[in-house]
């Protein structure tokens, strides 16, 4: 079949294709919508375009809400994958959505952004007030080559109040040139999406990272932060200190080094990633997350993927009981790194039995942090009433 349909405890259903599907698709989309009180679409630009996916939504459920973005490779029900078309469908029955476009960048003040975000959250809660039986909660997605990402995080998270927030930056593949979003037929530049969330599931918010801190430091002597290129560590030349600390040649750096060996930043007693996105022709290095002159950074190394990840899905089981679906936002980092290490299979694995959906981003938002080589996902649990029926 050309196009896979999975439909969970909840009604939730995902449609996916790898293949030059679209007809079939709009077919299986009409049919599987009727239940259906929003669609999250994430599609490879290898495969379709954006005018592709609005005409897609136009002529199979031209009343149903959406958001869509373009991916550095996709989750599927099957597990990871690339160059897919994934269409997640959220049930009336436990799910109600509410989407806005967020413009945060630096051409605004912070308290201005937040201000617009916290307008949308209150007439949301005003609408779907928490209780015993739902949760509120907070995704986003954005553009992965904006450089805005820190505001973005910063924004949400001062608007939002105390509203969990969890979300992920649209991709190109690892061509890096355009990301692709779109809001309910319309394509936005340089934006973010932001959908508030009520949901009467089970439901764990998490995240998981994989590295441990070696004993090497990096200082950024020399950068230009609005672009997030380091020119300089150590007063020498960023790409020539950095391969030669990691003991590769400077020639032979590629996202494949830079996955295998991150550089993270402590902040209090936490370590996050400040990933390196890639090596310029001028001997410095572009990175996914800020940067500034002064910082210091340590150079990690990957430990144990699929261990870390089996642990967290472990621990969110324990926390609601059975998962029936989980959407995650997962760095494309992270899919370069199990390549290399060759436990890509183990990872798809651990994904599909875990029925985590989504793709892989960019960055990710987690609460007030951008992130770069995470798993960051809110896992739903099985409906109640599904339970005690079984029971």
């Amino acid at each position: 079949m050309k196009v896979l349909t999975v439909q969970y405890g909840c009604g939730a259903m995902c449609l996916f294709t790898a293949e030059d599907a679209v007809d079939e698709l709009e077919e299986a989309l009409s049919e599987a919508a009727s239940n259906a009180t929003f669609a999250l679409i994430y599609f490879s630009k290898s495969r379709v375009d954006s005018e592709t996916i609005i005409a897609l939504m136009a002529r199979s459920v031209p009343d149903l809400p959406y958001a869509a973005c373009s991916t550095a490779g996709e989750l599927t029900p099957n597990g990871a994958a690339e160059g897919q078309i994934m269409i997640i469908l959220l049930p009336k029955d436990h799910f109600n959505v509410a989407a806005a476009p967020m413009r945060i960048d630096r051409t605004r003040r912070l308290d201005e952004a937040a201000a617009d975000v916290a307008t949308f959250r209150c007439l949301f809660q005003a609408e779907h007030e928490e209780s015993e039986s739902s949760r509120n909660f907070a995704m986003c997605i954005t553009d992965g080559l904006s450089f805005d990402e820190e505001a973005v995080a910063a924004a949400l998270h001062w608007g939002l109040d105390d509203l969990p927030l969890l979300g992920g930056s649209a991709g190109d593949g690892l061509d890096f040139n355009s990301t692709c979003l779109i809001l309910n037929g319309e394509v936005l530049t340089d934006g973010t999406i932001l959908l508030l969330v009520n949901c009467d599931l089970p439901l764990q918010i998490f995240k998981t990272e994989n590295f441990e801190p070696t004993s090497q430091k990096l200082v950024v002597t020399r950068s230009d932060p609005e672009r997030r290129i380091v020119y300089e560590f150590n007063a020498a030349d960023a790409a020539h200190v950095y391969a030669d600390v990691v003991g590769v040649d400077p020639q032979s750096l590629s996202p494949m080094t830079f996955a295998s060996h991150p550089l993270v930043l402590r902040i209090g007693n936490e370590m996050y990633c400040r990933s390196i996105q890639k090596v310029n022709e001028d001997g410095s290095l572009s990175f996914f997350c800020a940067i500034d002159d002064g910082i210091v950074l340590t150079v990690a190394e990957p430990t144990g993927m699929a261990r870390s990840t089996a642990d967290v899905l472990a621990s969110v089981r324990e926390t609601i009981g059975e998962i029936d679906f989980v959407l995650g936002f997962d760095c494309v980092l992270r899919r370069i790194d199990a390549r290399n290490r060759q436990v890509t299979h183990k990872i798809s694995q651990l994904y599909a039995e875990n029925r985590v959906i989504g793709f892989n981003t960019y960055g990710e938002q987690y609460r007030s942090m951008h992130l770069n080589q995470t798993l960051a996902g809110v896992a739903f649990g099985i409906p109640v009433a599904t339970k005690e029926a079984a029971e």
